[in-house]
């Protein structure tokens, strides 16, 4: 195999796909689900099973999981508005502004009780 050859099947190989149209909403309803899952599997664990260090492993789980979709759900949300975020900004300090108001808003949705 060639130099030129390698070049063109590695620029073949790296060219970049477009995801689906509805793949941020289909990613957004499976981060919510995740989120709802594992908020309700912990408040369905009672404490008086948590002495028991063998109980453990679900709420552990559960809390990971739940924690790493609802991170992921922020960034997610954070991310798709930061475009209409910058084209409302006049400047620099306004878009930072902007963009904390909006991270906040966003956690306290995402917060239990927040709502």
């Amino acid at each position: 195999m060639s130099t030129t050859e390698f070049e063109a099947r590695l620029r073949a190989a790296l060219h970049p796909v477009e995801p689906p149209e509805d793949f941020a909403v289909r990613l957004e309803r499976g981060l919510v689900e995740l989120h709802e899952m594992a908020t309700d599997e912990l408040e369905a664990w009672e404490l008086s099973a948590m002495r028991d260090p063998r109980n453990w492993a679900r709420p552990a789980a559960a809390a990971v999981v739940g924690t790493s979709a609802g991170a992921a759900l922020f960034v997610l949300r954070a991310r798709a508005r930061h475009r209409r975020r910058r084209a409302q900004s006049a400047n620099v300090l306004d878009l930072a502004e902007r963009t904390v108001r909006e991270l906040a808003d966003e956690a306290r949705r995402l917060l239990p009780g927040g709502d």
